[in-house]
Order: structure tokens, then C-alpha cells, then sequence
């Protein structure tokens, strides 16, 4: 028997980034659900592709294309979906973006380019569903952050500060709009085995590295971040705003750092 507490019939949610090898994953469970999936992403082929196989599947969804790097396309995505759903109850900001350089490497257009689509694009689409939400009664968003924003590996200093601030801008928010209804939440994963991740782990000896580090013995895959999202996008958690859910394996509970002192960069 489905638990009602975790039940998402009916619930309307967008995801931004939905193409991408999280997003799809988190929209085809939310679909799984019951939920109705505004699916997100740039490229069109790769959203009708995800739209594609959660009608397969039996589920629904319905194609947003567009880019939120600018305030106002942030908005507008959310505004679209909410019009194409016919409303919004649920906000998952998935969209991200990263270029590995050293510090001293990193451009003007480097930091502009990942901070418009990690940071910008939370905020300002954050802004857009709370006065939708609002006016409905209430509703819930979930941040995708990561747990670079506690620490951070060479390479990736403008991607963990976004992923700082997102962790940050979720307290703001959950503080802000609690009184109208409005959750915020957020999820800070290790590295999760993607496309995107290749270049942290796949090489031998680097994918050695993290097995021997976490503890779990292993990295994390997209669909172990589903049940968090599915707790905090559903009634399971009526009175949990302003947290940040760590998935990361067990590393931050006692890691071998050792092994990080010996790593190679």
C-alpha cells in the first residue's frame, strides 16, 4: 500500500536541468509518483527525449525549453511550466553547470557563465515560483546543491562557491516565506557517477582514490538521490524547511584523509 505521506498524485513540478543524468532520473521517479513534470532543460531533443519515456512509462510530463542563465529567462521557465501545468506546487532547481580551471586560469566569462545558471538562475526562478506559490497557498521547492559547498577540490573553486551559496540561499529563503506556506530545502550529494562527474573520477586511479576515502566504499549514483527528494517534495516532511540533506556515502561522518594528502590533484 502507497504511504499517503509520500504520495505525489496530481502534485505539479518543475525541474530545471531535466535533461541531464540527475534530472531526468529525479523526473521520471517524480512521475513514478503521480507527480505532473514540467521537464526542463536547453537542448531540445534531449527534453522530448525525457518527456518521451515518462509517457512511456504512463507518467506525464510536459517539454519546457529555454535558457535561465539571466534573471528574466529564470523566471520565465518558471512561469511557463507553471502555465503548462496549471500551476506549481513543487520547484526542483537542478540546472548546473561547471568548466574545471585552476584558480588562477578561471576567466571573467568562466565565473559569469556558472554563476548566471548555479546561482542566478536558483534564485531568481525561486523568487518567481514563491509568488506562485504564495497565492495558491503554499508549496515547496528543493535546491540541488552539493557537498563541495562544505569543502572543495582543486579546480572547481567558482562551482563550489555557487554550490555555497545555493546551500545559503536555502536557509534565506525557508526563513523568508515560512509564514506563507513555503518550504525550501535542499540536498548536498558527494560526487554522483555522471557524464558531467567523468573528470573527478574517471581515471583508475582517481575512482581508487574515492572508493578508499568514503566510507560506504564506493561513489553515489543518481538514483540514490530520489528517496531524499521524493521526502522533501512530499507531505513526508509538512514541517522541514531550511535543511540541507548530506547523500555522500558517509564521508563527512569520518573520511581517510590521509588518502587526500597523497591524492595527485
Amino acid at each position: 500500500m502507497n504511504d499517503p505521506l509520500f504520495d505525489l498524485q496530481g502534485r505539479r513540478v518543475l525541474i530545471t536541468g531535466a535533461a541531464g543524468a540527475i534530472g531526468s532520473v529525479l523526473a521520471r521517479a517524480l512521475a513514478e509518483r503521480g507527480a505532473v513534470v514540467a521537464v526542463h532543460d536547453i537542448t531540445p531533443e534531449r527534453v522530448d527525449a525525457v518527456v518521451a519515456e515518462i509517457a512511456t512509462a504512463g507518467g506525464r510530463a510536459v517539454p519546457v525549453v529555454a535558457d535561465i542563465s539571466s534573471a528574466a529567462g529564470a523566471a520565465e521557465v518558471v512561469h511557463t511550466g507553471a502555465e503548462a501545468l496549471g500551476g506549481l506546487d513543487v520547484l526542483v532547481n537542478g540546472a548546473g553547470i561547471n568548466r574545471r580551471k585552476p584558480i588562477d586560469e578561471v576567466t571573467d566569462e568562466d565565473f559569469d557563465a556558472i554563476v548566471s545558471v548555479n546561482l542566478r538562475a536558483v534564485y531568481f526562478a525561486s523568487q518567481a515560483a514563491h509568488t506562485i506559490m504564495r497565492a495558491a497557498g503554499g508549496g515547496t521547492i528543493v535546491n540541488l546543491s552539493s557537498l563541495s559547498a562544505r569543502f572543495s577540490f582543486n579546480t572547481i573553486s567558482v562551482y563550489s562557491a555557487t554550490k555555497a551559496g545555493v546551500t545559503s540561499l536555502t536557509r534565506s529563503c525557508a526563513r523568508e516565506w515560512a509564514r506563507d506556506n513555503v518550504r525550501v530545502n535542499a540536498i548536498e550529494p558527494f560526487v554522483i557517477k555522471t557524464e558531467f562527474t567523468k573528470p573527478l573520477w574517471g581515471e583508475e586511479h582517481r575512482q581508487r582514490w574515492f572508493d578508499h576515502i568514503t566510507p560506504a566504499g564506493r561513489l553515489g549514483t543518481p538514483p540514490e538521490l530520489v528517496g531524499s527528494v521524493v521526502f522533501l517534495a512530499s507531505d513526508a516532511s509538512s514541517w522541514v524547511t531550511g535543511q540541507t540533506i548530506v547523500i555522500d556515502g558517509g564521508l563527512t561522518a569520518g573520511a581517510d584523509w590521509d588518502a587526500y594528502r597523497d591524492f595527485p590533484g
